[in-house]
């Protein structure tokens, strides 16, 4: 009897489990690649709901997918698709998001992050309050932007930054046109500085802080970086922590999104955002 109650909780588990549809927001910690993370929630949930899968037969079995890759240096909101939900995840890519960025004056790395090798090196005493203030203006708006080398971006179908690591040849894709709603600098600590930005589709936080450097006659690099917010979802609200990662707590969550995503006014999606890119543009940020 006991093992025939314990095959039914497992049944019903199950049934849960693939009963899940809509969006929900995880907490992506520093390290893992978005994609790692993403696979050790379907690990979580299957083996909750006593489902024994091998290798990539996990990824038939559950639909889920994730709105919007973050750095693995990055942390943040990731926004997880379940069953129907996957269908979602492109307004999400193509939405708005906001970070929160520390940046570093007077050095440039190869990846424009802390987890690259050091390129250039610059003084940076010159630069003031005022200075940085100033020509945060200059990239508010719609803005010219080169994504970077190391990126999710493909070329003959395979990522840059995968050929960049290989040590081919990679040659910089054109600048392209997008969209920056807010910029604002929190704090001012040289070589340290900390940005709030809030962009949309296929913006990249690390091209900006190289752009920001160059502008000041000196380089930068960013040092860490913080999804805060994507679409309606926030990291202090909506995002779950790991030990959240239940089926239970997920379809609480789903619960609680799908009304936050009714009051979502909807932006107006920009000819800028390169929709057939999306699913790959979104690195950063």
């Amino acid at each position: 009897m006991a093992g025939e109650a314990g095959g039914a909780a497992l049944g019903r588990a199950a049934e849960k489990l693939f009963s899940l549809s809509g969006l929900f927001a995880v907490r992506k910690p520093k390290g893992p690649t978005s994609a790692a993370v993403l696979n050790l929630l379907k690990e979580r949930l299957l083996a909750e709901a006593g489902v024994q899968t091998k290798g990539d037969k996990r990824n038939q079995v559950l639909k889920i997918g994730h709105g919007g890759t973050l750095d693995s240096a990055a942390t943040g909101v990731l926004v997880v698709g379940i069953g129907k939900g996957t269908k979602m995840l492109g307004t999400m890519l193509a939405g708005s998001k906001k970070y929160t960025a520390v940046g570093m004056l007077g050095k440039a790395t190869d990846t424009l992050d802390a987890t690259g090798k050091v390129t250039e090196e610059k003084p940076y005493d010159q630069v003031t309050k005022g200075d940085l203030e100033n020509v945060l203006q200059k990239f508010t708006g719609e803005i010219m932007q080169v994504p970077p080398l190391y990126s999710a971006l493909k070329k003959d179908g395979k990522r840059l930054s995968t050929l960049m690591k290989r040590g081919e040849a990679v040659e910089a894709k054109p600048a392209r046109p997008v969209r920056v709603y807010s910029l604002s600098l929190q704090q001012f600590q040289p070589p340290l500085f900390t940005l709030d930005v809030e962009c949309g589709g296929g913006f990249y936080v690390r091209s900006l802080v190289n752009d920001i450097g160059k502008e000041l006659s000196t380089c930068a690099s960013v040092q860490e970086l913080t999804r805060t917010k994507q679409g309606p979802f926030t990291l202090e609200e909506h995002a779950l922590h790991e030990d959240k990662w239940t089926i239970d707590d997920i379809a609480q969550s789903l619960e609680h999104c799908t009304a936050l995503l009714l009051g979502e006014p909807a932006r107006k999606k920009l000819k800028t955002e390169h929709p057939g890119e999306t699913a790959v543009i979104c690195e950063d940020k």
